[in-house]
């Protein structure tokens, strides 16, 4: 399954895809002109586009199995792993930090929470998890978490507002919390989609990327790590449609049924991408995507990075955005088209430094 350096292909790939899908959502040509399935769901209900965040979080489950059972094989002691993933979870955290207040650096309007740092928190506790539990303490946990964030969501009163109602934002405990104890700011004015209590199921999203982890290292034969891997994804799904009849789908509030609906879609794509890379050996074909599959942080920062040059009219007195679909409108080209052309060439801006980088066989960790 292995190649190069040791890297596992197929979960370069999927990776890669995530990241390149996250670029193109969240830098559109124009916010006014977005093709439907590439916006998140407004509250209850699902996208295409509200699979991607939780699919990077399963891929980070895996990879803390991958690289924490190396490491461990290697020699390295329970204590040396804990410096590195608390060193690398504080890294990963103020890069998110330094994406959201770059540019301008205004401290005063500054958001602790986000991408990045729901990535940190999350790798952080399931990478001591994993060195301090076993597997069945792991999925005991991922289910009192699911099972214990249903009922405060959706049965314990809210102070000022009694029962939750999930029927719109606003009336539940992930906003009165974010609002009355999240500084800084908040993505939704009163709430935020990463904010703290839907932190402890993102968690859960972390966990199920292990539980595939743990397929993928056992001993058994590559096509029974299919079979597991589907049976997997069927029971999350199941699960999911079922959960939802209680507890809503929700990305916004990263909600019990959509953790299982999002890991069983992420092990689906995982087990395909296995199929196609690993047993049939159709790499080369996917060879973009795994470009910023080995690089993915270093990929999704530089897009925020950049957005200044494509987005902003901070440095060249107009925005060059704006600009773009101005003239693409103006030609007759559909302005949804148009925008997501924009998003498109936005990637390929993105890829060039990350080819680089890749043809070096440099890996940017942090």
């Amino acid at each position: 399954m292995e190649k190069s350096n040791g890297r596992l292909l197929s979960l370069d790939v999927f990776r890669g895809l995530t990241i390149i899908l996250m670029i193109i959502v969240n830098d559109p040509g124009s916010w006014s002109h977005v093709y439907a399935p590439l916006l998140h769901a407004n509250w209850n209900g699902l996208t295409p586009t509200d699979y991607i965040f939780p699919s990077f979080i399963f891929i980070l489950g895996i990879s803390i199995v991958l690289s924490l059972t190396k490491q461990s094989e290697k020699g390295m002691t329970r204590e040396q792993l804990v410096k590195k993933i608390l060193l690398r979870s504080l890294k990963i955290y103020l890069v998110g930090l330094l994406l959201w207040l770059w540019p301008s650096f205004d401290f005063g309007r500054i958001r602790w929470v986000g991408v990045l740092p729901r990535i940190a928190l999350v790798f952080m506790v399931c990478a001591l998890l994993f060195l301090y539990t076993k597997r069945k303490t792991q999925l005991i946990i991922a289910a009192v978490i699911l099972l214990l964030y249903w009922l405060v969501m959706m049965y314990l009163p809210v102070p000022g507002i009694g029962i939750p109602d999930l029927s719109e934002p606003g009336k539940n405990w992930a906003n009165y919390l974010d609002q009355n104890y999240l500084p800084g700011y908040l993505w939704e004015e009163t709430w935020d989609p990463e904010g703290i209590l839907s932190s402890f199921p993102a968690v859960v999203t972390g966990l199920l990327g292990m539980m595939a982890g743990f397929i993928l290292i056992s001993k058994t034969e590559l096509k029974d790590k299919l079979i597991q891997l589907f049976l997997l994804a069927a029971s999350l799904l199941i699960m999911g449609d079922i959960a939802q009849y209680f507890f809503p789908i929700n990305k916004g509030i990263w909600s019990s049924s959509f953790v299982l609906m999002a890991g069983g879609i992420s092990c689906i794509l995982l087990a395909y991408f296995v199929y196609f890379i690993d047993i049939k050996g159709q790499d080369t074909k996917f060879k973009f995507a795994r470009v910023f599959g080995v690089n993915a942080i270093f990929a999704y920062s530089l897009a925020g990075i950049f957005y200044t040059i494509f987005y902003s009219e901070k440095l060249w007195g107009v925005s060059l955005s704006v600009t773009y679909m101005e003239q693409i409108i103006s030609i007759g080209i559909p302005p949804k088209l148009g925008s997501l052309l924009y998003a498109l060439f936005y990637v390929f801006v993105i890829w060039i430094p990350t080819y680089m980088l890749f043809k070096r066989k440099i890996y940017i960790k942090l």
